[in-house]
């Protein structure tokens, strides 16, 4: 595969825009987004299937007040239930769902919250996915850090009080690789407690690598489960293979990892069947590997740098809310985070009702945390992914959290 990460050069070449044309406007010029490539593990699992059979199939226009109502005075909400409160018949409900929502999510996880705070190390990447910043063909300013860079990072983060973060990247393995990543999963167990992962999906050994490394859990968007869509939205790399990224949580358990996390971006596509996909994908893999702690996180679609080529599909807050809810009520035990896309109001409400963890001190670029964190300049950075919109700092959070009557936490894992 020819190197895509540096395809967003200034002044693009003759040849590469003309692939780039080709890719957008010719469906055939494109690779199968279901067919898998070279050195991709295939893992055998009846998952996908048993999600996709009731994503297909699910008609939410068919539910109606009665069926919600059902739902809410179901002790323990069925599958049958949960798809009748994604429904628009439950948004008159909204107020119910949030109370029982707040019941599960107390009765489960008391009033605790949890704080983590992203760290991107580089933002090259090998896609062509036309909603992200990152995209290949975007000219931002691209970067990837060295291990002193990452250290230096990791040391001014933790310094605020932060005992967990979550290392991402672009994905690319040219630029970003496995060894490099486990590197600075190495370096982030000096410095916090809790290491998670938000890279490009790797296989069993390598989320075995990663484990030994120092990585606790995973995080894989899926972006939309809606494969007709998803193959118009991500029209080359790796990323455009839709089942290989659908299988990445069942890999990373296989390889050890001790939880793994998932999230559709909601406005890519009709946001009920993703939401219902999404959930059920955590619902039956749940069952297959009782042990692993898993977690939904539910993000909308934000600005990015230089997008003029997706126009997303608005998802209200009350939508957002009543999806959340659903989620607590279907699956009572499961983590469910709320990025810093949303409002400082809308988060400060939401830990209140169903969600259980909360990002801080947020940078979606690379090498900004001085700048953010201690307003000292740097000609070291790289371009953000998108714009976020709650920008408190771990501080301000925490307080505000305590203030909510809710303990903030941030860290309970404790190594034996």
């Amino acid at each position: 595969m020819e190197n895509n990460y540096l395809i967003d050069s200034e002044f693009l070449s003759k040849e590469a825009l003309e692939k780039k044309h080709r890719l957008e406007n010719d469906p055939s010029s494109r690779t199968d987004h279901m067919k898998y490539m070279e050195g991709m593990e295939v893992i055998e699992s009846d998952i996908c299937h048993k999600v996709m059979s009731e994503m297909d199939s699910y008609d939410y226009t068919k539910y109606t007040a009665v069926d919600v109502q059902k739902a809410l005075e179901h002790e323990k909400c069925t599958i049958e239930d949960f798809k009748a409160l994604l429904s628009p018949a439950a948004e008159p409900f909204l107020e119910k769902m949030a109370q029982k929502a707040r019941l599960e999510t107390s009765k489960h996880f008391g009033n605790t919250v949890y704080i983590f705070t992203p760290l991107y190390i580089a933002n090259y990447c090998e896609n062509y996915c036309v909603y992200c910043g990152f995209n290949c063909y975007n000219h931002i300013r691209r970067m990837k850090l060295s291990m002193d860079q990452i250290e230096k990072e990791m040391k001014i983060i933790a310094e605020s009080g932060m005992e967990e973060i979550l290392i991402l990247t672009g994905e690319s393995r040219a630029q970003s690789n496995v060894e490099y990543i486990g590197e600075a999963c190495k370096l982030a167990r000096k410095y916090f407690r809790l290491v998670g992962l938000e890279i490009y999906p790797v296989n069993t050994d390598e989320y075995r690598y990663l484990h030994e490394c120092g990585a606790d859990y995973v995080t894989v968007f899926q972006e939309t489960y809606d494969t007709v869509k998803y193959e118009t939205l991500h029209l080359m790399g790796h990323k455009r293979v839709w089942p290989y990224r659908f299988d990445a949580q069942e890999r990373a358990l296989m390889g050890g990892m001790r939880g793994v996390a998932f999230s559709a971006l909601l406005g890519l596509s009709d946001f009920r069947k993703d939401a219902l996909a999404s959930a059920l994908h955590v619902y039956f893999l749940q069952r297959k590997y009782p042990q692993a702690e898993m977690s939904l996180s539910c993000p909308r679609l934000r600005p990015i740098i230089n997008n003029e080529k997706i126009d997303p599909l608005d998802v209200h807050e009350k939508q957002l809310c009543q999806v959340l809810c659903a989620y607590r009520i279907f699956l009572p035990f499961v983590g469910i985070t709320v990025s810093s896309r949303e409002s400082a109001s809308f988060r400060n409400g939401i830990v209140k009702i169903c969600a259980t963890k909360v990002s801080a001190g947020v940078s979606t670029g690379i090498g900004d945390h001085e700048k953010k964190y201690e307003g000292k300049e740097s000609d070291s950075v790289g371009d953000e992914q998108f714009e976020i919109e709650d920008s408190r700092s771990l501080r301000s959070m925490y307080d505000d959290i305590s203030g909510e009557g809710l303990q903030p936490v941030l860290n309970d894992y404790l190594y034996v």
